[in-house]
């Protein structure tokens, strides 16, 4: 298969969505290998390669048709569209598909001897941030007149290098904040990877290919969580134990040879078993219980 008729999805090349958006692409039944410092890699099996980039560069890279595909974060992709709307321009991709993972917050944090009390406290201050679009969407929004410090990275530091009075960025576990002695105060964005693509109509080739993709994502995405469980019960025990499997539509009942008052239930739960889940399950008359992972699912 020639160049023009593979698949290029940006991704990117190292921080917290890089394992993450790796492991999906290998769930999805991609194969492929990367050397260290390799920024490209090919899809052994898929028509379909990888670019690894800046996560900023992305949406740029997908609206410019460089990629057909990009796997960035939701904050990545808001900051660019507002970027574009103040420059006149529309924004020339689409998210697809709202990924599961990458999960975290643009929050406004400040030193834990600031005197906060609501957003109002914001007013006039110096405000750091490496998101100023929507940072300064948020101020407009709450009609608070502050100064946006647009800085590249370490954006914690710079209250305590006197550069602003609070800060704007992502927080995940908290933990950096806590550890630069800063609190979180306001939730700008909720934020976590997505899948956008290009906006150039593709050839029926690729656009197979993307509908195929799209298909095998969504089967992975519904059994992240997902358990198979089987078990033994009495027919009267039936009514109880549908109540007591998580997240599970209709099970199925097979009835087990030589014992007309006991069948067999199978089900997927689409929520986590957890070891109170069997215990209530066997309370109320089910055995033999067994649970599997669920690898994939196709609805």
């Amino acid at each position: 298969m020639d160049e023009q008729s593979r698949l290029k999805v940006a991704m990117q090349k190292s921080g917290r969505l890089t394992d993450f958006s790796t492991d999906l692409l290998v769930r999805c039944g991609l194969k492929f290998s990367r050397g260290k410092d390799q920024l490209v890699a090919f899809g052994e099996n898929m028509p379909l390669d990888l670019l690894f980039v800046r996560d900023d560069d992305i949406p740029d890279l997908v609206e410019e048709d460089v990629c057909d595909l990009g796997l960035v974060g939701l904050n990545v992709v808001a900051e660019k569209s507002l970027e574009l709307a103040a420059k006149g321009h529309p924004t020339r991709f689409e998210i697809v598909r709202a990924l599961e993972f990458g999960r975290c917050r643009l929050s406004i944090a400040v030193p834990e001897n600031f005197s906060y009390d609501g957003v109002r406290s914001l007013a006039g201050k110096r405000i750091a941030t490496t998101y100023p679009y929507l940072l300064g969407k948020f101020l407009t929004d709450n009609g608070i007149d502050a100064e946006i410090v647009t800085l590249s990275g370490a954006v914690e530091i710079a209250p305590r290098l006197g550069r602003a009075d609070a800060i704007c960025d992502l927080v995940s576990t908290g933990s950096t904040l806590l550890a630069n002695r800063l609190r979180e105060v306001e939730k700008v964005l909720e934020s976590h990877a997505v899948l956008i693509r290009t906006p150039v109509a593709l050839p029926a080739s690729k656009g197979e290919w993307v509908e195929r993709l799209l298909m095998r994502i969504d089967g992975v995405q519904q059994v992240r969580e997902s358990k198979y469980i089987m078990l033994h019960a009495p027919r009267s025990a039936l009514p109880a134990i549908r109540k007591l499997l998580p997240g599970s539509e209709s099970p199925t009942i097979i009835p087990l040879e030589g014992h007309p008052d006991r069948v067999a239930v199978h089900a997927v739960c689409r929520e986590n078993v957890f070891w109170e889940t069997l215990e209530s399950l066997k309370a109320a008359g089910a055995s033999a219980l067994l649970v599997l992972p669920v690898e994939k699912m196709l609805a």
